[in-house]
């Protein structure tokens, strides 16, 4: 979605606002679906919290959590898309973000599948964990290289 100058110059002015104007057609229809994703995952979540609850809490809550990451990840790609709009360049913040909430519900969800394993089983799933531990460190690394660069002045 950035704009360089070379790409404007290259493109008679007419071809260059219907490209410009589809472009944005195509982030808010993938904005409108993200929430719309997000919104029946919600009422989704609430729905099977709700009708798990008499099975147990603790069954129910490890749902709703699942469900809930989804969500929170469904939010954190439209506000990605957001300031993409916003900015007419690709943010790479909100994607590593949504990278480390990914990340952070596979170890909850192996976490939870751990308690009923037992020998390989038991080991592969640690090695998971670890590797998915990995993960989320390196892109919170990332992201806070990010956030570092774009706290620096602008070379020009």
């Amino acid at each position: 979605m950035a704009e360089t100058p070379s790409d404007s110059d290259s493109l008679p002015p007419v071809v260059d606002r219907t490209l410009v104007a589809g472009e944005r057609i195509v982030y808010v229809g993938i904005g409108l679906l993200l929430f719309g994703c997000a919104v029946a995952a919600l009422v989704s979540v609430t729905y099977e919290l709700i009708n798990r609850s008499v099975a147990g809490t603790l069954d129910a809550v490890a749902a709703a959590l699942d469900g809930l990451l989804l969500v929170f990840i469904l939010v954190e790609l439209l506000g990605g898309v957001r300031a993409t709009l916003a900015q007419r360049s690709l943010v790479a913040e909100p994607f590593l973000i949504v990278g480390i909430i990914a990340s952070i519900k596979e170890i909850i969800v192996a976490s939870l599948a751990l308690a009923d394993a037992s020998g390989s089983e038991f080991d592969e799933g640690v090695q998971k964990i670890a590797v998915l531990g990995v993960v989320v460190l390196l892109l919170s690394v990332s992201t806070f290289l990010v956030r570092r660069k774009e706290r620096e002045p602008d070379e020009t």
